[in-house]
């Protein structure tokens, strides 16, 4: 009888030591799986002006926020009323601007998400240009936007409304409307 209870009371002990390592395994798993997957912020900035120069010693990129939050797991940053100013040396700059923003961690791709008004001011032989859209992709390093949205694009008299667009900024400059394109056309006499 007493070797039964020995066995019994062995084997209860047994569960219970397993029972606890299972546990301690469980709950580092459990805290791992968090902490990996978790998107929190690590560190924001508030008032955020940077200019990337170029190889002249020029400013080539502006980007101005109200703030910045960086995020730790991805790399990413979310800006709030972000302002992206495109230099160009020989005409005046593009200024983009919209509600939020999102920057990839590698900074390939800015995502202006809301209300995104895209303009430029006129020069001699350059006319103005402004248009407004909505939810734009960036690709900063390659002067490019793009968008699906609604687009209604003005320069001077001339205006144009479309269904999503391209545009390369950099010389020479081009824009793709995607689709349901409509023009209105002044032409002086």
């Amino acid at each position: 009888m007493i070797e039964q209870k020995n066995i019994v009371v062995g084997g209860i002990l047994l569960l219970l030591v397993g029972g606890t390592l299972w546990l301690t395994q469980q709950s580092q798993v459990d805290e791992t799986d968090y902490t990996a997957l978790e998107h929190r912020p690590d560190y924001y900035l508030e008032a955020v002006d940077t200019t990337l120069m170029g190889i002249d010693g020029k400013p080539g990129k502006r980007l101005v926020a109200e703030r910045m939050t960086h995020f730790i797991d991805d790399d990413s940053t979310e800006l709030k009323l972000p302002r992206l100013t495109l230099y160009d040396q020989e005409r005046p700059p593009w200024r983009v601007n919209s509600e939020t923003g999102w920057l990839s961690g590698d900074g390939a791709v800015l995502l202006l998400q809301g209300t995104v008004k895209i303009d430029r001011s006129a020069a001699p032989g350059i006319r103005p240009f402004h248009i407004i859209t909505r939810d734009l992709r960036v690709q900063p390093r390659d002067n490019y936007v793009e968008t699906d949205a609604d687009v209604f694009a003005k320069s001077n008299k001339d205006r144009i409304n479309a269904k999503g667009m391209q545009i390369w900024l950099q010389q020479p400059m081009r824009i793709k409307l995607l689709a349901n394109v409509r023009g209105h056309y002044e032409v002086n006499p």
